[in-house]
Order: structure tokens, then sequence, then C-alpha cells
């Protein structure tokens, strides 16, 4: 009996062991997605379920060219018996690359995709997949919402201007159409004002007063002045899922005519305009030496996340660079200040916040 039981002991010390051996092998090699699931799967072992409830941390990998390959397989296929959703191929090579995407896995993609058109393969046996289910759900926070149907005006030769429905990418660049600027991936820089943090944002440097474009449909849910980010925007998308926060507009006149807290925006719209306010608890001060938009999102997977110590914040660079394709044209209002949309779109249906 004695014997029984320290060879069980034995048998857990091994396999509590191994686990935590793995765990160190994915930190060390940077995988960090691969250190999440591993913790998923463990706490499934050992009962945590109450640590299971949502997902407390997470990292967006994709890259812009993987992107596009999910996306112009999902708009090519639209229309066939079997639709190659741009989010379940990603999350495919997710798995295949363990969370990184590179020329082998964006191969392995489209090899995929091709066999999934011919018949050869079957998507939802990608269900069966190990870790399919994580990368699924995280890709899905970020980008659900962003390519669907939708109506937007069109303009022919002749000037004349008609609704159109359309199926495609619906989420826009946070820079308007025909602006110049510039930017490279700064996320997790160090930042020292007030206090030593990570730069949990996108920089997008331009000129002051260029219009800044709402990237998803969703509402108003701050406006105001901070003193890190100065005049800033909140938006939160309609499934809750992301909030996207645009700082640094200018100076006397950051945001677009009548935009308030609750305000619905239609993905396109103009929402505001680049400055460099911010670094400062005073209001209206210009503090930032370089005029740039920082544009960032967080994902939400619970809403004890929102405003907490433990906000998941994305590396937007390849999303932006991905979203340039889709950027909004803008026209100036007579001799005003304000810049407005060229081309109105519907988008999802206007629901309560």
């Amino acid at each position: 009996m004695q014997c029984a039981a320290g060879i069980l002991i034995l048998g857990l010390i091994f396999v509590l062991a191994w686990e935590n051996c793995q765990l160190f092998v994915g930190i060390m090699q940077g995988n960090y997605a691969f250190w999440e699931t591993m913790k998923w799967e463990m706490n499934e072992k050992r009962g945590d379920n109450d640590k299971r409830e949502f997902i407390r941390w997470m990292e967006f990998t994709p890259t812009k060219e993987a992107m596009q390959t999910a996306y112009d397989w999902d708009v090519e296929t639209v229309s066939d018996p079997i639709h190659i959703d741009w989010i379940t191929l990603l999350a495919y090579g997710a798995v295949k690359g363990g969370g990184k995407f590179d020329k082998k896995v964006i191969r392995a993609m489209n090899e995929y995709a091709e066999a999934v058109r011919s018949g050869e393969k079957d998507m939802e046996a990608l269900e069966e997949m190990k870790y399919y289910s994580y990368y699924h759900e995280i890709l899905s926070a970020v980008l659900d919402g962003m390519v669907g149907n939708y109506r937007i005006e069109v303009s022919d030769d002749e000037g004349n201007v008609t609704w159109q429905d359309c199926y495609g990418l619906k989420a826009f660049s946070p820079i308007a159409k025909g602006v110049y600027y510039n930017d490279y991936d700064d996320f997790g820089t160090g930042r020292s004002y007030g206090y030593k943090r990570r730069h949990l944002g996108h920089d997008m440097m331009g000129q002051i007063g260029t219009p800044i474009i709402a990237v998803e449909s969703g509402y108003v849910e701050a406006l105001g002045w901070n003193q890190y980010g100065g005049w800033r925007i909140g938006i939160r998308s309609l499934d809750k899922k992301r909030y996207y926060y645009y700082a640094h507009l200018r100076q006397n006149y950051p945001y677009a005519e009548g935009l308030e807290e609750g305000s619905y925006v239609t993905a396109g719209d103009v929402i505001g305009y680049m400055g460099h306010t911010g670094y400062s608890a005073t209001e209206n001060v210009n503090n930032i030496d370089v005029t740039h938009l920082h544009f960032g999102m967080e994902i939400i997977f619970d809403e004890s996340q929102k405003d907490s110590d433990n906000e998941i914040w994305i590396d937007c660079y390849e999303l932006t660079k991905f979203l340039y394709q889709n950027q909004s044209a803008v026209e100036k209002i007579g001799d005003t200040r304000e810049w407005k949309r060229v081309y109105d779109m519907e988008d999802s249906p206007i629901v309560s916040p």
C-alpha cells in the first residue's frame, strides 16, 4: 500500500515537473501564446476552473501579409458553397506557427484553403486541433466586425453617387485618405512622463489638423482631457470586445462637431483632428514634441478588465498596415476647420450601448 502511494506521488511530481518544464521552454523561446495555452491546459487538469473564466492576457501576432492572405480567401469564397472565413484561416495559421506568422505559415494557409475549396479538407475539423479554439477566440476578439456586409455610397465616372451593397473590409485606417503620415512599430517602448511605463499604442506622425477616422462603428465612451493622452476619444465596438483609443488631438479644436459621450459613430467617420496635446495636468496644453496620433486598441474579454490593472492592449502596427488599403475619403466643409467623409456608409444596426 505504501509502495503504491509512493509511486503515485512520484508520478504526480513527474507530471508537474514536465508541465513546468514545458512552460519554461515556451517562455525562453518567447512563445507567450504557447505559455498562456499551457496555463489553460494545466488549470483544467488541476480543476482550477475559476482561473479559466476569461482570457487575461494575449498577443496579437498576425502580420499584414497573413491578414491579407486570409482576407483575400474570405472575399474570394464568400459566394462559394464553402466560405473560407478569414479569422478561421488565421487561427489555423496560428496553430501551425505556434502564434507566429512567417512565410512558411502563410504558405500552409494557402495550401489549406486550396484543399478546403477542392473538398479535400473540412474546416470543421479545425475544432479538433490543439489550441485552435484559443487562437480563434483571441483573433476574433481583435478582428470581429472588420469584415462583413455593408452599404456604401459609390461614384461613377460621371460623378453620379449611388448606394451599393458590398461585402469585404468595412473597418478603416485611422488616418484619412490622401494625407501623409509615417510610423514604425513602437509598441512596448519606454515612456517616462509621470512614471516609467511601456508604450501601449501605435504612434502615427503627421500634420496638425489631419482628420482622424473611426476605425470601426461603435459608441463614444470617453471624450475629454487626460494628462497623458491630452484631448482624447475612446470608442467601444458594438460587440463590446474592442476599445479604440485616439489621443493627442488638436489644441483648441480636437473633435468633430457634435461629437460627445454616447454618440454613435460609423466606421469611416471623421471623429477628430491630429495634434500634440498632453503630458500636462492642465487642459489644452501642447507638451508633446512631435505631432502624431496615438492609436491604441484594448481587448476586453470580461468587463472587469476595463479600467483595471489587467488591461490588454495589443500591438496595432501590422493591423494599421493592413487597414491602409481602406482609407476614408474626406472633404473640407467650407471655410471652417471641419472635415467630413465624402461617401456615407451603413454598417451594423444602431443598438443601445
